[in-house]
């Protein structure tokens, strides 16, 4: 038996293959051609190319295989082409589940995120059932992550796509090449490159436990449900303490406020669109204005339905900072 994962080059879909191959699990893994591939060296998987935008492709990467983990997305707080996010986010997941489920899998996990879930109005974690619209998606990061799970929603109703739905929190830890942009942020703050911080929080998951709830999912999961996949709220200035104390740095102690940041944020993604490249600003709009709320979520609901289980979060920094250290990433280090 052979299951197919998307996104096995990437964060999270390279740590959901190494847990497969890990319960000694036949992978295949679904990557674009001249994809960077250093999170598959020395694992003993095959190699399907293709392209979520190319559904012939995605019918031979299918083809033979019992299950699929569609961990692939398009993960960015800032993007020149909003409409290339929609077409890979939504398009391209509706197509690899479709092909998946046609080749005859019996089981597929589509990875969403809690940016698609609500939080609560006076505070607190949001879960699977806290209210939410599209109205409230801050980004083309979570207006496509929303439309994309609505629709996979849509089509396990309509037809039949046995699919279990998953909402990692903010993962974070060993092989972030890219890196993400929490990854980014760890980076820039283990490096020195954070003084400062805003009055925000995240719940911080090892990648590990969100992988393993991947797992779980797919093993204990009811169909057409999802389950946060979570790990520690924890405050930004928190988070950054962490950070620093794992690489012998003073923490930053000067909060600053949202407001006078946003002209930095207009200039920094006006010298991104000059510049002619896909490079995304450390500082966004976009990003700002999501961390006018803490974005604590539980996950209560996989503890209890799939035995779901994770590590405290300055864990899974201190994972996070050693594996950038031992990479090259921090300068100074």
């Amino acid at each position: 038996m052979t299951i197919l994962v998307t996104g096995a080059t990437g964060f999270v879909g390279a740590a959901v293959a190494r847990a497969l191959l890990a319960r000694g699990q036949a992978v295949r893994a679904l990557a674009r051609p001249g994809s960077d591939r250093r999170n598959l060296a020395g694992l003993d998987l095959e190699v399907a190319e293709g392209d979520l935008l190319d559904p012939p492709s995605l019918v031979r990467a299918a083809r033979g295989c019992t299950g699929l983990f569609h961990v692939a997305a398009d993960y960015r707080l800032w993007v020149r082409d909003p409409a290339a996010m929609f077409r890979a986010n939504v398009d391209g997941s509706l197509a690899v589940l479709r092909a998946a489920a046609e080749a005859g899998a019996a089981r597929l996990v589509y990875t969403s995120s809690v940016a698609v879930l609500g939080i609560p109005k006076g505070g607190g974690a949001g879960n699977e059932d806290t209210p939410v619209t599209y109205g409230d998606m801050i980004g083309v990061y979570k207006q496509s992550k929303f439309r994309a799970e609505e629709a996979v929603r849509a089509a396990v109703a309509a037809e039949g796509l046995p699919v279990v739905i998953v909402n990692p929190s903010t993962p974070i830890g060993p092989r972030d090449i890219k890196p993400t942009p929490t990854g980014r942020m760890i980076v820039e703050a283990a490096s020195g490159r954070m003084p400062a911080y805003v009055d925000t929080g995240l719940n911080i998951a090892h990648v590990d436990d969100v992988a393993a709830g991947h797992l779980l999912a797919f093993d204990r999961g009811r169909v057409g449900e999802r389950y946060v996949l979570g790990g520690q709220d924890m405050g930004l200035k928190d988070i950054l303490a962490e950070v620093a104390l794992a690489v012998g740095r003073p923490p930053p102690k000067v909060k600053l406020p949202r407001g006078p940041l946003f002209p930095l944020a207009w200039a920094a993604e006006a010298v991104a669109r000059l510049s002619g490249g896909d490079g995304e600003p450390f500082v966004t709009v976009d990003g700002l204005r999501m961390a006018a709320k803490r974005m604590y979520f539980s996950s209560a609901k996989a503890e209890r339905d799939l035995g779901y289980t994770h590590r405290l979060g300055a864990e899974a920094i201190r994972d996070a900072v050693a594996w950038f250290r031992d990479n090259g990433y921090l300068s100074g280090q």
